[in-house]
């Protein structure tokens, strides 16, 4: 699916919650290395600085992303479009490579009020569990949920 076919029916509200996947070219597993999936935390992290989002949960898996984010300025697809393009070129410079780390487009849902955020959020931390990467929530060093399992 092209990106702008990903687009259709996209709009984005300050406010509204939304779970995206953003996903890297050719699902090469860039972020199995440490360093690479820490660029991509550190993203994260730069949005929520900036006043651009504030997340409720994040795995970076070895080829790619889940954030579940509130959307607190601009548009989504700038919040979204800023964290990867940080992230490739950090990640392309820190590997020598050249051409772009992440697949165009991305994949988002807008929660609903009656979906849970927290069922969702600890879905997505658990991911790692699903993927055999880790044996229980919590160990993974690449996730993180603001409702821990409880």
């Amino acid at each position: 699916m092209s990106s702008s076919q990903l687009a259709i029916g996209r709009w984005s509200c300050v406010g509204h919650v939304y779970s995206v996947t953003a996903v890297v070219a050719g699902r090469r597993p860039v972020f199995e290395d440490p360093g690479n999936a820490a660029i991509v935390v550190d993203g994260i992290r730069a949005a929520e600085r900036a006043g651009r989002s504030r997340t409720m949960a994040w795995v970076v898996m070895p080829d790619h992303l889940h954030w579940l984010l509130e959307l607190r300025a601009g548009v989504l697809a700038d919040c979204i479009g800023q964290l990867k393009s940080r992230s490739g070129r950090l990640v392309n410079r820190r590997m020598g490579w050249h051409g772009s780390l992440w697949q165009a487009g991305y994949f988002d849902h807008a929660l609903r009020r009656e979906e849970s955020l927290v069922r969702h959020a600890r879905y997505i931390a658990a991911n790692p569990v699903r993927a055999g990467l880790s044996q229980q929530v919590g160990e993974y060093p690449f996730a993180w949920c603001r409702w821990p399992e409880g």
